[in-house]
């Protein structure tokens, strides 16, 4: 293996090596019709059974309640009661569910106004406007409901992902050996198709909001985990020796030196944590939770447009809420009084928050004596009435919802002439020009064409690590049994990343060329990097409705946004003595782009093509809610039993394939970073 190596590394061979594996692959593909059925696709007597031992083994790890037999079942089922004991408080406080504990409901106005004084606490009143008109819009729109039992699994998961991942990380600052072990998990987890979470914790923690929240859970670990073992290991060493000479002990030194020093990453985790649950929770869809994600799968699933977009809105604002939030919450400063102060001076945001929730109270309270007034009856004589009794809560016949007339309006556009003509056009074009003819070609190449290409590749790439561990990856897909839905899968990504970066880069290029085009430019990507990937499937179902094109255009979007983020914070990140250089040496624009900046900036720019191949793997699977014929389709037939060995067998055919490519990118990246001396 070492003489293998050392060869690849001498001057030359690599290159030699890479265009005989290509020729090979190539050779393969034009026998295809001579070659023997067994070197086109494994044989069935090739192929392992990896989904009946992993049935085997999860079956014995479960155990069974029924029979008696021990195992894992009879812990998470006794988890599962408290958890749904804390769930069951946090719904009954948000909504009213009938369960015990019952708590009566808080009223809307009270949980807006809270909220607005929390938002005016963290980031003044943009940040204070900023919630209260999320929180009014759902109410007003007949979606507080929704909103609250979405928010009610995402307060509870939250805590949960911030203090597991925050010890997991503590424990993976402080032993080398467990952080070497969990980083190839965490890696695993941050590809693992979202299916692969929800099944498990079915089988283990019942249908419904406590699978969901355990899910969601399993889902926002690993940032959490990397950024506090990532802010502990950049404590300052002047800090530390600062710290020992105080005489603290270790208990002392870690909670007054090392977490408050690696506040900012901590805090930038806890706001990864929060996106994700807020991303998990609206996916959880699938196995029974309620909210805003079951209503939008639903009315998408009845084209119902209108409805659609009002419940779209309502998700994009609540995640861009939250986001602001903890991103305010990460930069805040603790604030510093003279001795002597009032502690409602010192206190002055928790005074404002405590007197809007009584006298917002008060007012609800006093509201549930107005007799209602449906909106389709208002009228300038009853508005003051109307408007009292939304103070109360807001029923189905009070709210203002226009769903049915943007339906109307929506279906009216798409059939005019001229946009029904572009959607089929285009629809026509790359279902007839691109998809299906490229399609067809992958799924033509044999099983060992493909692996030798794509080891080829990764070699090219990477090196020597990289195109072997590419060579067993995609050996392991093709041994686990799936090779031609993983090819469709395969298909479905790379088309949606190669347009992503088509039609990205050259926007982050024209954005890169003035500062405040490029500010605008990551402020968007900001915004649309907060929502929920689900909401990317709403403007592509409007457009095409159900086909490949809109499996495609969906990745796209979802896609394009590292691709734009990553390309302008290349461009911008060059050193500006060599864009001078460059402009002293007489360098027209293009050639400055194109022999100074775009090189200096491929490093980063890898970095986004990267994070875009491993977002388009995780948007494929979800692109299964509109109809797809790749794995994401198997994996949502796992969810109709307990198959947890085919659910697993199918996750990690994806898993193996995304490693490939996310090793090889940032070994190529790192390797250039080096060459250029940035590293």
């Amino acid at each position: 293996m070492n003489a293998v190596r050392a060869y690849l590394e001498g001057p030359g061979n690599a290159i030699r090596v890479f265009w005989w594996m290509l020729g090979v692959a190539a050779v393969l593909t034009l026998l295809r019709p001579w070659l023997p059925a067994g070197l086109v696709r494994p044989p069935e007597w090739f192929l392992l059974p990896w989904r009946d031992w992993l049935d085997v083994a999860f079956d014995f790890i479960r155990g069974d309640m029924e029979s008696g037999r021990p195992g894992l079942i009879y812990v998470t089922r006794t988890l599962s009661s408290g958890l749904e004991f804390i769930l069951d408080a946090v719904a009954n406080l948000l909504y009213g569910k009938a369960r015990w504990p019952r708590f009566e409901a808080i009223p809307w106005p009270v949980i807006t106004g809270v909220t607005a004084v929390i938002g005016y606490a963290l980031g003044g009143w943009r940040l204070a406007l900023l919630g209260g008109l999320t929180f009014l819009w759902a109410a007003l729109m007949g979606q507080w409901k929704l909103t609250m039992e979405t928010l009610s699994v995402i307060l509870v998961a939250a805590p949960y992902g911030f203090v597991i991942g925050g010890l997991l990380g503590i424990w993976a600052w402080k032993s080398k050996r467990v952080e070497d072990t969990i980083k190839p998990l965490l890696l695993v987890m941050q590809v693992l198709p979202f299916f692969s979470y929800l099944l498990p914790a079915v089988i283990f923690f019942k249908v419904g909001p406590t699978a969901a929240t355990v899910a969601t859970i399993a889902y926002s670990l690993p940032p959490m985990i990397l950024m506090t073992t990532l802010g502990l290991k950049k404590v300052s060493p002047e800090v530390v020796e600062a710290g020992k000479m105080s005489g603290c002990t270790r208990w002392q030194m870690l909670r007054h030196v090392y977490l408050p020093s690696a506040r900012t990453e901590i805090m930038v985790g806890l706001n990864q944590v929060i996106m994700l649950c807020l991303a998990m929770v609206v996916l959880t869809a699938a196995i029974g939770m309620p909210g805003l994600g079951a209503k939008l799968l639903q009315v998408m699933g009845s084209f119902k447009l209108g409805r659609s977009l009002e419940i779209g809105i309502t998700i994009v604002l609540l995640a861009v809420m939250l986001d602001r939030y903890s991103k305010a919450w990460v930069i805040k400063q603790p604030e510093h009084f003279e001795k002597g102060t009032p502690w409602w001076r010192r206190n002055i945001h928790l005074v404002l928050a405590l007197g809007s929730f009584v006298m917002l109270y008060l007012v609800s309270w006093m509201a549930q004596g107005v007799t209602d007034v449906n909106f389709k009856d208002l009228t300038w004589g009853n508005t003051i009435q109307f408007f009292g009794s939304l103070l109360d809560e807001v029923g189905r016949r009070q709210s203002m919802t226009q769903g049915r007339f943007l339906d109307g309006e929506i279906k009216a556009v798409l059939n005019w002439d001229w946009v029904q003509a572009i959607t089929y056009g285009i629809r026509y074009f790359f279902n007839n020009y691109i998809l299906v003819p490229t399609e067809n070609a992958l799924l033509y190449v044999p099983t060992l064409g493909v692996i030798i290409f794509v080891t080829a590749i990764s070699l090219r790439l990477g090196g020597f690590v990289p195109g072997v561990l590419a060579f067993v990856f995609f050996s392991v897909v093709a041994q686990l049994g799936y090779w031609d839905r993983a090819m469709l899968t395969l298909h479905s990504v790379f088309m949606a990343t190669f347009l992503a970066f088509l039609i990205g880069a050259p926007i982050a290029v024209i954005a890169a060329r003035k500062e405040h085009w490029a500010k605008r430019g990551i402020f968007w990507c900001d915004i649309f990097q907060t929502f929920p990937s689900y909401v990317y499937l709403l403007p592509a179902v409007m457009l095409f409705g159900i086909s490949p094109v809109t499996v495609i255009l969906s990745i796209l979007i979802y896609t394009m946004v590292p691709v734009v983020r990553y390309t302008i914070e290349g461009l911008r990140g060059v050193p500006a003595e060599m864009v001078e250089a460059a402009e002293m040496s007489g360098a027209t624009r293009w050639q400055k782009l194109r022999q100074v900046q775009l090189p200096l900036a491929m490093p980063t720019i890898a970095v986004g093509l990267n994070q875009a191949l491993v977002f388009a793997f995780f948007m494929v699977i979800i692109a299964e809610f509109i109809g797809t014929r790749d794995i994401g389709q198997e994996m949502r037939k796992t969810m109709a039993g307990t198959n947890l060995g085919w659910n697993f067998v199918l996750g990690f055919s994806v898993v193996f394939m995304a490693l490939t490519f996310d090793i090889a990118i940032n070994a190529w990246a790192e390797r250039r970073r080096k060459a250029l001396g940035l590293s």
